[in-house]
Formats: C-alpha cells, sequence, structure tokens
C-alpha cells in the first residue's frame, strides 16, 4: 500500500461523511461512487472530500 492515499467520502445529498476508502496516488481526478447513505436511507452519489 506504498501508492496508496486514504479519502473520505462524502454524500452529495446530505452531506455526511460516511465512508473512508483507498485511491491510487497517480489518479488526478476525484473519486465520485455510488454508495448507499444510512442517513437519507437511499443510494446517493459519493464524492471525495479534501
Amino acid at each position: 500500500m506504498k501508492d496508496k492515499k486514504k479519502v473520505i467520502l462524502t454524500c452529495s445529498v446530505c452531506l455526511s461523511r460516511n465512508y473512508v476508502t483507498n485511491k491510487n496516488k497517480s489518479r488526478q481526478e476525484r473519486l465520485e461512487l455510488m454508495k448507499f447513505c444510512p442517513k437519507c436511507n437511499t443510494h446517493t452519489l459519493h464524492k471525495e472530500t479534501k
């Protein structure tokens, strides 16, 4: 895991920080995934935060 970076994913609807994941350091664009948000109780777009 030398070339991995820990990132936090935030729900785009309610802005709660729900997930922590890893991504490659060489990747420049921000990570965006469809994940389940327990607060919204639905699948929403989760974006990487700084």
